[in-house]
């Protein structure tokens, strides 16, 4: 067994030193949904747009188109921004099939502080984005809040839909509720997500009439969810999905997605909580660390 394990790590070690091409099939273009675009924040300098292209692996596609996001596109798709804001998030959105949905990963999380893969799913949800795989990355540690505005402003590009305007603003609203209650409330950003999910489920399959029903709604999910908030981010969130059932949204095609997401965020909720599987993780680990560790001994006493 020991044998085995020293060989499966001598294997790990070298297939980790060759390059991640070596094993992938060229890609072909998609002739019907079109290339993926990359949108660059336009305050990134030479050298942070190289270090986005590498982390969004631009080099692996075929082709790609390539836009910028500014202060000036922020300032159109969320009221009251700063047109003169930095901007460093970046994207790549890959177009989906129709049904297939929202998938969002955050390749350098390290960098991006505030938002989560499924805070930004929640948000494109309610914008009105859908069917698109969007990576997020960003060369130095930001909020990311502007990669929202930068996907917003490719999908456009990708699709030639317009996005409703009162949908975007609404969504940044969505999105700076979602990290104002992670930092505040004492939750998980996945207790966020989920309870804002749920939430946002109920709202479509119940398609509140009044402010009341929609207050109904968000204390039933937090009970449900055994979350306790303050009154000023209880109202906060309150303001929120009042917006959200005000906006011009077909309900009936969110259920869905959110049935989707809300899944994704229980799988990741009950695996974060899976202490046994972390636990023969690290065991798996200290083990094969000894193996590694006792295979080089036995090299070095045997040409001593």
């Amino acid at each position: 067994m020991k044998r085995w394990l020293s060989i499966l790590a001598a294997l790990f070690l070298v297939a980790s030193l060759i390059p991640r091409q070596a094993f992938a099939a060229p890609k072909a273009i998609n002739e019907k949904l079109g290339v993926p675009i990359v949108v660059y924040g336009a305050n990134l300098s030479d050298s942070e747009k190289e270090k986005v292209k590498e982390v969004l692996r631009v080099d692996e596609e075929p082709e790609v188109d390539e836009i910028t996001v500014s202060g000036q596109d922020l300032a159109k798709y969320i009221s009251n921004s700063n047109p003169n804001a930095r901007m460093y998030s970046s994207a790549k959105i890959t177009r989906e099939e129709e049904g297939k949905g929202l998938t969002v990963s955050i390749v350098t999380p390290e960098n991006i502080t505030e938002v989560t893969s499924e805070m930004y799913a929640n948000a494109m949800l309610t914008a009105g984005l859908k069917d698109a795989t969007i990576e997020v990355a960003a060369p130095k540690p930001v909020t990311g809040h502007s990669a929202l505005v930068g996907i917003y402003k490719a999908y456009e590009v990708k699709t030639g839909e317009t996005l409703d305007v009162e949908r975007t603003d609404v969504a940044n609203d969505e999105l700076q509720v979602a990290t104002e209650l992670a930092d505040n409330a004492n939750i998980t950003d996945e207790q966020v997500a989920q309870l804002l999910t749920e939430i946002k489920k109920q709202i479509a399959e119940i398609d509140p009439q009044t402010r009341e029903e929609v207050e109904q709604i968000v204390q039933d999910q937090l009970s449900k969810l055994n979350i306790e908030l303050s009154d000023a981010d209880r109202q906060m969130l309150i303001d929120l999905m009042d917006r959200i059932r005000k906006l011009d949204i077909d309900f009936s095609q969110w259920k869905d997605q959110l049935s989707d997401l809300s899944s994704t965020i229980e799988e990741k909720l009950g695996f974060l909580k899976d202490e046994g599987f972390w636990e023969k993780v690290k065991n798996f680990f200290n083990k094969l660390i000894d193996t590694i560790s006792s295979w080089f001994s036995s090299k070095e006493e045997k040409s001593n």
